[in-house]
């Protein structure tokens, strides 16, 4: 199979598509990391706080034990400790702690988006002056269809570059937007933690 793929498109390609298979292996990894350990799935965190706010802290700790989310785990630690001076700062600390497994690969991530699309233009070059030595050998008798061949292979290194690094970077993206929301959610569950509203549930207020 190697053994075709370079001779269709050199080494060039053979590399391109070496990328590729590590690549969808980073990202079908990550996709299921993200998914089991419930990153972006903040439901069960939005009704702790929900219930936070109102000082029910004994539905707080049911909806937060029943999460594998780990920021459930971070804020049941926490709720003892929510009237401790510098207590935001030390959560903050931990949940950058924690984020940082899930943003590992990224760097690799981004460095394959930007690197695949020169690979395919390293590709292109390369085939590019061997058609042009094909071209100065043949002289005067020039076959017009084997040149339209190699420039053919040349270009799809360049295809195969761009169909690696175009895909690579919408998923590296929603990575990252994954991340973001986490952190502005932990950011808002910290603040509600110190700072509740503490309002009272409706059928109190009626009596």
């Amino acid at each position: 199979m190697f053994q075709s793929l370079y001779q269709v498109g050199g080494p060039v390609l053979v590399l391109i598509i070496a990328i590729s298979t590590f690549t969808l292996a980073l990202i079908v990894y990550k996709y299921w990391q993200f998914r089991s350990d419930k990153i972006g799935q903040l439901k069960a965190i939005k009704s702790a706080l929900s219930s936070l706010n109102r000082g029910h802290d004994i539905e707080v700790y049911t909806l937060l034990s029943g999460s594998r989310h780990w920021l459930a785990q971070l804020l049941i630690y926490a709720i003892p400790l929510r009237d401790r001076e510098g207590l935001i700062p030390r959560l903050e600390t931990e949940a950058e702690q924690s984020l940082q497994p899930y943003e590992s690969g990224f760097r690799i991530l981004d460095t394959i988006a930007q690197l695949a699309p020169l690979l395919g233009l390293l590709g292109t070059v390369l085939g590019m002056i061997e058609a042009f030595q094909a071209l100065q050998t043949a002289g005067s008798q020039v076959d017009p269809a084997a040149l339209a061949g190699g420039i053919w292979v040349a270009l799809l290194t360049t295809a195969a570059g761009l169909s690696v690094a175009m895909p690579t970077s919408i998923a590296l993206s929603w990575f990252e937007a994954q991340i973001d929301r986490e952190r502005s959610m932990a950011e808002h569950a910290f603040t509600v933690l110190v700072t509740p509203t503490s309002e009272e549930p409706t059928s109190t207020k009626l009596e």
